[in-house]
């Protein structure tokens, strides 16, 4: 997939947007999902919109691993963090072939695809590498956006996710999405 197709950096101030919330309200989202101590992975967490949020979810004993392909929005993420007083944030950049996060299997709490698995160029691979790194009875939570990805495209993705080891948990509501939560089975 070439890069030109990824969120550029420059969107990154954008989607961290507090305006955002009014749409996708992060603490709403994630919270039935999370608890103190627990750790968290966000993929494609770009400048941490999500990420900050889960932060204080999982409290000062968890931990939140923000994954993301840019560098650039890592950098934005880690200077938010600082500001923050988030100290649970571990960051990784991932390359787009694989996450590269061997370090963390079977140590994952929660996971949280949030608008980004279509822009994934072999998805099944990084479902298969996510469901290494989650813990058994992990969460997963795939989300991606209604008119951009189409029911068609979503459902063949969620097909392909209860083919690699997942069962559908929970259907929740999020405003221009569609959604679904899967435990690691």
């Amino acid at each position: 997939m070439p890069k030109r197709d990824l969120c550029p950096r420059e969107m990154g101030p954008v989607l961290t947007s507090p305006m955002r919330k009014i749409i996708h309200n992060p603490v709403r989202i994630t919270k039935p999902y999370l608890a103190n101590g627990m750790t968290a992975m966000d993929i494609g967490c770009a400048m941490g919109f999500f990420t900050l949020p889960m932060s204080a979810l999982v409290g000062e004993t968890g931990k939140v691993i923000a994954v993301d392909l840019q560098q650039g929005m890592i950098d934005g993420l880690k200077m938010r963090a600082e500001k923050a007083g988030c100290n649970n944030i571990t960051t990784h950049v991932c390359d787009i072939s694989s996450l590269n996060a061997r370090q963390w299997d079977g140590t994952v709490d929660f996971a949280l695809l949030f608008f980004m698995l279509h822009e994934v160029p072999d998805a099944d691979r990084m479902i298969k590498e996510l469901r290494l790194a989650l813990k058994p009875g992990g969460i997963l939570l795939f989300v991606e956006p209604k008119p951009h990805v189409g029911k068609e495209k979503f459902l063949k993705s969620r097909k392909m996710i209860e083919q690699c080891g997942f069962v559908v948990i929970d259907e929740p509501k999020i405003r221009i999405s569609l959604a679904t939560a899967f435990r690691k089975e």
